[in-house]
């Protein structure tokens, strides 16, 4: 193999770089391609059974995707100089492809100003908004500012502050798509899909593909031309663009920001470190080289094969990168010592003598990081499961590229002149084996300490995904969060679906309730009014009410009980912010009939509103087909106490409990219950699994070291890396979400590697004399350099990821630096210490 690849690669080196080149150059045509899915599809739970619940939801509610504006004029809000510009805004967000129809305090109905009673409202084709003219605007802005309606969702109590609701068009076809693909993959895992099933359901995953590709693409140029039109009517108020889309698109702007901006600069830092290290051009050209061409062919690779990032799976470009620096600093390093031995050796011979040398640790960290980062493929997201999948990918690309470029480069790169002492070079890592041999109990205190540390610190991690966290203060969105959640009901959307109980005719106690409030001489109805009988009794409780069996369930006194007490539950809870229902509309026209409303008012409320009305008391929150009554709730994505786990499941069983109703009654959906459900099973998809990869890679260690004493001292700094990191997250506050659940996969994966070039090293270095301190010293002259100089050259240039404004890029940056920190000193250090005093390569002298 060696002759082999010397006669391929290093006898004709000019030839095997000019080959690469080329390759590389055809992939930075492909580069253009290169896409960021930031669609919430992308970011749920494959099969989740809550996910088919809240479509089915949507469904019955007619309730799509919608971006929030909030406009606060500098003159008074009902003025004609704050109207007439916030009509001119919502013409023109009208006017955006994509937007359904957009909603002001101008298009809804006014029920207070002047205040109407059931008879005018039932009769009226439809109701006063202020668009029309004579409204009395004193009193509208005293409706807007008090009803239980629109205060805090439509307008601010201090009344200087309005929301504009931009209502998004579905992707219809998209939707048919995923309903089918969906279907298909039920079917496909119960083997229930023929040949041609299968046939369908591939074409099916590749048209929902290019669907969702033009979904994230068309809500990204809309969200931008929402925050043209917005931009233009900034003279007139104070404008923030939010809601989820718009957090989607944020994070998507910020993610392709970061991966310019920052991977050019960190590339750049990284090559001034190696100048400064090295002092030597050659090995800054060979390892950026390599590890700049390595990222193009992995990303051109990605576009030709469709293959779309994610705001998580991005991340694996930095990871690749610091891999593959690795690899090729541990060549140069090697190189050097065989320059300063072997002086008379050419440089080809030099770089072959090279390769053969580093090729079997090099290939042993490729393949044991390989597993580390085949933990995140059993993860349900798929993004997750794309960045184990790239990761792995990327490994086999970065491990071939490294061994064809680097050795070519070495081969055909002149000398230097030689005459500049290595005692500078070895001083650090010197110091480290120093410490080792000196004040080894030191070192096994600190361990003994830290792993304290780092089990109060896991103890204390938080599984928890506050959106509003992935943004700094300063940004629009994140004054946008804060705006909404303080001024206008809160940000992320839970809807808590009621389910009528199987009996619905009212017991004769209720009936005795009802009668004060029965009297249709206290409101002037006439006998025809409704027809006939509305509370004509049914057998079926589910009956569609457009038909004469009867009131729905939630449209008698028993029903409201139920919606009453429960929505008062949701709205007492602290991390609850806007709650509407069906108790909101009875609430108000509680107001407006003078007392609380009867039997014959709570149907005549189900039959006889008009549209107008309808569409905004009852549509949203009842659904007569299946006689079901939908809570929604904007949760306050602000609120430091929120727990989204610990929010649902509390708010569920007081529900249940208090309500005294059985527990499937009532069902919880929205983004906040399926968001849960991914952080959920990240966790224990990802954290519980380390164990087994954990004990994957013992078995390689194993295998490589064929000493089982050696291969569990080689676990232990990497379960203390990869803990520490953990830990240190747990005592910062830095929770586990979506964006930080994979650093622990590249914790192990950056740990294993200098564990194995160690050992390697350290093993060769003992057969020359079998005598365990002598070893130290040399490996950490040797190997150590080389791992010291990746931690140096890697920490300072991800050091610029803390500029970001992207709170998920910053924290990589932090913890990336923290684990190649604990990683390197685990191997300089505790494992040194660990071989010294269990001697696992028997006893000296042999």
């Amino acid at each position: 193999m060696e002759k082999v690849y010397r006669r391929l690669v290093l006898d004709r080196p000019f030839l095997t770089l000019l080959l690469l080149l080329a390759l590389g150059l055809v992939a930075v045509t492909q580069v253009g391609k290169t896409r960021l899915d930031a669609s919430s599809d992308a970011l749920l739970l494959q099969g989740d059974p809550d996910l088919a619940f809240f479509r089915e939801t949507a469904s019955h509610y007619d309730s799509n995707e919608f971006l929030v504006l909030t406009w606060r004029p500098g003159v008074p809000l009902l003025s004609e100089k704050s109207l007439g510009p916030l009509r001119a805004l919502a013409e023109e967000l009208g006017d955006i492809e994509g937007v359904r129809g957009v909603t002001t305090l101008l298009d809804v109905p006014l029920l207070e100003s002047p205040p109407l009673d059931l008879l005018d409202i039932a009769r009226a084709d439809s109701l006063p908004t202020l668009r029309d003219p004579g409204v009395d605007r004193f009193l509208a802005l005293r409706e807007l500012t008090t009803s239980p309606i629109y205060r805090n969702l439509l307008a601010s109590e201090d009344g200087d502050l309005t929301a504009v609701q931009v209502n998004l068009e579905p992707d219809t076809e998209a939707e048919q798509l995923l309903d089918e693909r969906s279907e298909l993959r039920q079917q496909a895992a119960q083997d229930a899909l023929d040949a041609a099933g299968l046939a369908r359901l591939d074409a099916v995953e590749a048209e929902y593909d290019a669907a969702s590709a033009r979904y994230s693409s068309n809500r990204s140029r809309l969200v931008a031309d929402v925050r043209e039109v917005a931009s233009r009517y900034r003279d007139h108020a104070e404008i923030f663009v939010g809601g989820v889309p718009m957090i989607a698109a944020d994070m998507l702007a910020f993610v392709q920001s970061d991966l310019v901006t920052f991977g050019t600069a960190i590339i750049f830092i990284m090559a001034i470190v190696l100048l400064v290290i090295f002092r030597d051009w050659r090995w800054v050209v060979a390892p950026i080289l390599n590890c700049a061409l390595t990222a193009t062919l992995m990303l051109g690779l990605l576009a030709a094969l469709d293959w779309r990032m994610s705001v998580i799976s991005s991340n694996f470009v930095a990871v690749l990168l610091i891999i593959t620096l690795s690899l090729s600093i541990h060549l140069v390093v090697r190189y050097r010592e065989l320059e300063w031995r072997e002086p008379s050796m050419s440089r080809s011979e030099r770089a072959a003598a090279t390769a053969r040398l580093m090729v079997t640790p090099c290939f042993y960290t490729a393949l044991t990081t390989i597993v580390a980062f085949s933990s995140l493929v059993v993860a349900k997201i798929q993004p997750v499961i794309d960045f184990g999948w790239m990761m792995t990918v990327g490994i086999v690309v970065g491990f071939a590229m490294t061994f064809l470029m680097v050795p070519a480069l070495m081969a055909v790169l002149p000398e230097q002149t030689r005459g500049e002492s290595r005692a500078s070079e070895q001083a650090m890592t010197t110091r480290f084996a120093v410490w080792v041999a000196h004040h080894g109990s030191a070192v096994f205190g600190t361990t003994l300490l830290l792993t304290a540390l780092t089990i109060y610190g896991i103890t204390q991690l938080k599984v928890e995904n506050r959106f509003i966290d992935y943004f700094k203060e300063s940004t629009e969105i994140y004054q946008g969060m804060v705006l909404l959640d303080e001024k206008l009901g809160g940000t992320i959307p839970l809807d808590i679906v009621l389910f009528a109980p199987g009996e619905t005719a009212p017991s004769d106690s209720e009936s005795a309730l009802q009668a004060p409030a029965e009297s249709t001489g206290d409101i002037g109805f006439d006998d025809d009014f409704f027809g006939d009988d509305p509370f004509a009794e049914s057998n079926d409780p589910f009956a569609s009410n457009d038909s004469d069996s009867g009131p729905s369930y939630w449209f008698t006194l028993q029903g409201r009980r139920i919606l009453d007490q429960a929505h008062d539950i949701v709205e007492a809870r602290e991390e609850s912010g806007k709650v509407m229902s069906l108790s909101t509309a009875f609430e108000v026209l509680d107001g407006l009939f003078g007392s609380k409303l009867g039997s014959i008012e709570l149907a005549l409320i189900e039959n006889s509103m008009p549209d107008n009305v309808a569409e905004t008391l009852v549509n949203p929150y009842f659904a007569p087909g299946v006689d079901e009554a939908r809570i929604s709730v904007r949760v306050m994505e602000t609120s430091e106490s929120l727990r989204r786990d610990s929010f649902l499941k509390t708010l569920r069983q007081t529900l249940v409990d208090e309500l005294d109703i059985e527990p499937d009654q009532i069902r919880f959906t929205g983004l906040l219950v399926l968001y849960n459900n991914v952080l959920q099973s990240l966790f224990s998809s990802q954290i519980l699994t380390l164990g087994a990869v954990f004990a994957a890679i013992g078995v390689m260690f194993w295998v490589l070291f064929r000493s089982l004493s050696l291969a569990l001292l080689a676990l232990a700094p990497n379960l203390l890396a990869a803990g520490m990191v953990l830990g240190a997250m747990g005592i910062l506050g830095i929770p586990l979400d979506i964006m930080t659940i994979t650093i622990a996969a590249i914790v192990v994966g950056i740990g294993v590697d200098d564990c194995i070039h160690y050992i390697h090293r350290f093993r060769t270095e003992f057969a020359k004399d079998g005598d365990y301190h002598a070893a130290m010293y040399r490996s950490h002259g040797s190997i150590g350099r080389a791992m010291y100089y990746t931690t140096l050259t890697i920490c300072v240039g991800f050091s610029l990821l803390t500029l970001s404004n992207f709170t998920p890029s910053l924290y990589f940056g932090l913890l990336t630096m923290a684990a190649m920190i604990a990683a390197v000193a685990g191997a300089l250090l505790l494992l040194p210490k660990l071989i010294l005093a269990f001697r696992p390569l028997g006893p000296e002298g042999l």
